[in-house]
């Protein structure tokens, strides 16, 4: 049997080592902040991640700190895994924040991969729990990753001239290949598609693979275009790399 680990189901995909703030509004998921903010400090103050397919909605549990919120919704209908996307990230509390009406104000950021088996049918807590498997670390150091990393970031940086050229995503750049493919993933312009593909990637070198190719791609189209080469309403939401 896997773990069990409460899980937000969201729009967005998140990576690890990327910040995901988030204003949390719902009565479910404000006990499980309180439950998370109550651990010993010896265990993991996580939850997971994990992103709604396209097409779906993902339940009003919360919404990011720059989201407009109308207050509480009601419950929404059940998440089946079939609904979810295999592969999520947990994501760490860093800081919370208790507003005077009970809501809460989160700082969380990504750590750990993990693949969905099942959601947990019967649990105690009145939040979405799943049964997951954590997916092995990655390996950042080997020769492939090391010869990837200077060509991705070659192309990130073209990419990014091309998409905005004031952007100040790179104005410190990681040396570690993974930090970095994590990066690229959450801050390019893809669809929810194509960003978990990359979260589920197998390895380092095989998520630098990709964005190369992607980033190669876009830039082409962007250069000839000048515009974002797919509907906007496919896009992913990026998830903040500060």
């Amino acid at each position: 049997m896997g773990a069990i680990l409460p899980v937000f189901p969201l729009g967005t995909v998140l990576f690890p080592g990327l910040v995901l703030p988030l204003h949390i509004f719902e009565e479910r998921y404000r006990t499980l902040v309180r439950d998370l903010v109550a651990t010993t400090d010896d265990d993991p103050h996580e939850f997971g991640v994990v992103t709604m397919r396209q097409g779906l909605e993902a339940p009003a549990a919360f919404e990011t700190t720059s989201g407009d919120g109308d207050g509480e919704r009601p419950d929404g209908p059940p998440v089946s895994a079939d609904q979810l996307y295999a592969v999520g990230c947990t994501a760490e509390l860093r800081q919370v924040t208790e507003l005077p009406d009970g809501r809460f104000d989160i700082v969380t950021v990504g750590r750990r991969r993990f693949r969905v088996l099942a959601i947990t049918a019967e649990s105690p807590h009145p939040y979405l729990t799943a049964e997951v498997e954590w997916l092995p670390d990655e390996e950042s150091r080997g020769d492939i990753a090391a010869l990837l990393a200077p060509r991705v970031l070659a192309a990130f940086r073209t990419y990014l001239d091309l998409l905005r050229p004031d952007s100040e995503v790179l104005d410190q750049v990681p040396d570690d290949p993974t930090v970095l493919s994590h990066l690229v993933a959450a801050t390019a312009q893809l669809t929810t598609d194509e960003r978990q593909d990359l979260l589920a990637a197998p390895d380092t070198a095989a998520r630098l693979r990709a964005e190369l190719r992607l980033l190669n791609r876009e830039a082409g189209l962007l250069a000839r275009v000048r515009a974002v080469p797919v509907p906007l309403s496919d896009l992913a939401r990026p998830v903040s790399p500060n």
